[in-house]
């Protein structure tokens, strides 16, 4: 259980901290009760409910703490056992964050309409938790369909605005942006770390990333260039324009709070749309920190709206409204395939970035440590949460038992911890519906005949954590093949020829990314050019990067982010046609009086018959004159 079942002051060696900054310190039970004469409970591992024993565990060493009934304690004096002074600064460490944060003003918990910070109009909030342990960090507005339609005739109104400012000023406002989310990236990538629950390290570095796109997309928006077409008459001009498409609905996942918002975001603002973003309900608070810093930056009030809370009001919203010009959107196939039925009826454009079933295939021939190092990259950042994760390893038979134990022995070295625990590589999964579906993955593959190489369960620290696994003997038609299975499980596939792994790493609806490991340079275009896939790694497991086009083939979705391609996203090409003046078939509008126009007759096509008698039924008209000699004598008639 948390502590707050506990009395209002304790003691943590000669230091007092209140009740509150101690919440990530939790309860462990052991199997028989020390003490009986009287029995709660405590949340040891997700919803499930155990009896309180009355003995409590450091919740990060897990060793004994002190005896007795925690609810009759007026004082409790919290001490690790094993002297651990880590386990007693991260209670210290994550009360400083979270009063950092408030007074950075970064830990906003109302959406954004119009550059005001608005509650839900009803009231509702819902609970924003730390997946490491289970502690509600915040209680955010829980908004619906009527903010949403607030929000998007706001980004409307300004888009009309917005997209009459000069590049440049554009491009200023968003490297300001940048410039404030570098500044601010310790403080941001905490918060990720506390409601995502990726290590630290890896937070900050996934606000480095976050902010490149920002960065990028700065410059590009002076680069929207036009272009001129050779015309089919001597007279006429043809030239291109791309214009801003308008509001765009950005729908982003949990798993990069920070970056799946700026990818999108920023080619959106580059090229003059306004957005309503919408975050995944289990990670705003980093949408909205980051809004915040877009306000601060001198982007204009309604050009970033942020609403969060009943997805299914909000997504049939941004659908349903004729001011939304575009929807992007980041998450599983099967809610994108929703998505892009539901943007038919407005024939919205839309750009869908979906799930994958990464192959990373192990040639005979690849350098053996390059290899799992890129397999570890590519299978377990981020705790195996990605859309571009290694899903299935396809090792050649040659080298697949060598590899197999070096990829366990080095998997085996990954630390697993909460984000702020010192040297932690793997996090928790984000929720216990993350932790069951990897389970059931695990559970029917080892059903099958896979075997488990290296973890197969559960992680000692509780909540959603889980060891890192390697499986071996999996074949094609377990779930851990042809699903996604968006964890920490590596399974282990054999293959004999090129041809075959070719054959079962495009066996998939899914085409987002793929890796390759053979020191063959020959090989490496062959099977590089014969996998379909939208994204491929050759020799290295990250391959995602603002400056190259980001996006996958078949059921991965449809069009690219980041580089100078995923502007196109949010453009639409006008073309223009200008008849010249001057030239044979010049066209003058001239003003006549019809006392002063002589009568004569023309045989020009364009002219037509004699044309006073054209001219008869008004007294001042005015006339289109194609016919040079009839210009000519038109001047001595106009009217100045």
């Amino acid at each position: 259980m948390t502590l707050g079942g506990v009395s209002r002051l304790a003691l943590v060696g000669s230091r007092s901290f209140a009740t509150s900054q101690v919440l990530s310190m939790h309860s462990y039970c052991f199997t028989r009760p020390i003490i009986t004469r009287q029995a709660s409970y405590c949340t040891h591992s997700m919803d499930d409910k155990y009896f309180f024993c009355g003995c409590c565990c450091c919740g990060i060493c897990r060793d004994f703490i002190f005896e007795g009934d925690c609810l009759n304690y007026e004082l409790i004096e919290f001490k690790c056992a094993a002297g651990h002074s880590e386990c007693l600064m991260s209670m210290e460490v994550k009360s400083s964050i979270t009063d950092k944060l408030r007074s950075s003003g970064l830990l906003r918990t109302q959406g954004l309409i119009g550059g005001k910070w608005t509650d839900a109009y009803d009231g509702k909030t819902l609970e924003v938790h730390n997946p490491a342990t289970g502690e509600v960090l915040a209680d955010v507005s829980c908004m619906g369909q009527k903010e949403t339609n607030d929000a998007i005739s706001s980004a409307y109104d300004t888009f009309i605005s917005w997209s009459k400012v000069t590049a440049a000023e554009r491009s200023k406002c968003l490297r300001k942006w940048y410039d404030l989310l570098m500044a601010h990236k310790e403080e941001l990538g905490q918060l990720i770390t506390l409601e995502q629950g990726k290590p630290l390290k890896e937070a900050i570095g996934e606000v480095s990333y976050g902010a490149s796109f920002v960065e990028f997309f700065a410059e590009e928006a002076k680069r929207v260039y036009g272009d001129i077409i050779p015309a089919t008459l001597p007279d006429r001009r043809l030239f291109v324009l791309r214009q801003p498409v308008g509001v765009v609905g950005a729908i982003t996942p949990w798993n990069f709070p920070l970056a799946m918002i700026t990818r999108k975001v920023g080619p959106a603002l580059a090229c003059g749309c306004t957005v309503v973003i919408k975050p995944s309900e289990l990670t705003p608070l980093t949408a909205l920190a980051a809004a915040e810093l877009s306000l601060q930056a001198g982007i204009p009030p309604g050009a970033v709206n942020v609403i969060m809370g009943n997805a299914p009001a909000i997504g049939d919203a941004l659908l349903a409204s004729p001011q939304v010009r575009k929807i992007t959107f980041t998450g599983s196939t099967a809610v994108g395939k929703k998505l892009m039925a539901g943007a038919a009826a407005t024939v919205k454009k839309v750009s869908l970035e979906l799930g994958g079933n990464a192959p990373c295939i192990i040639f005979n021939d690849a350098d053996l440590d390059v290899a799992v190092k890129g397999t570890l990259a590519a299978k377990f950042r981020n705790s195996g949460q990605t859309c571009v994760c290694a899903n299935r390893v396809l090792v050649q038979e040659g080298i697949y038992e060598k590899f197999a134990n070096a990829l366990s022995k080095a998997v085996q070295n990954l630390k697993v911890g909460e984000g702020f625990t010192e040297g932690a590589i793997q996090g928790p999964l984000i929720n216990k519906a993350a932790l069951e579906k990897v389970e059931t993955f695990v559970q029917e593959a080892v059903s099958k005949g896979a075997k488990v190489l290296l973890g197969g369960k559960r992680h000692s620290l509780g909540m959603t954590f889980y060891e890192p696994t390697v499986i071996g003997d999996v074949k094609s038609d377990m779930l851990l093949s042809r699903e996604e299975v968006f964890g920490p499980v590596a399974p282990l596939l054999r293959f004999k020829t090129e041809e075959e792994a070719i054959h079962m790493a495009n066996d998939t609806n899914a085409g987002l990314a793929a890796y390759i490991f053979t020191t063959n340079v020959q090989r490496t275009w062959r099977v590089s050019e014969a996998l379909e896939y939208g994204l491929v790694g050759v020799n290295e497991g990250l391959i995602s990067t603002e400056v190259a086009p980001f996006g996958g083939v078949k059921q991965s979705g449809l069009g690219r982010e980041g580089s100078k391609y995923g502007m196109d996203e949010y453009l639409e090409f006008s073309s223009y046609e200008i008849c010249m003046l001057g030239g044979y078939e010049q066209k003058l509008t001239v003003e006549v009086r019809r006392q002063s126009l002589p009568r004569w007759t023309c045989n020009s096509k364009i002219a037509g018959r004699e044309k006073a008698s054209v001219l008869s039924f008004a007294f001042d008209v005015n006339v289109e004159v194609s016919c040079k000699p009839c210009r000519q004598l038109l001047r001595s008639c106009v009217s100045e």
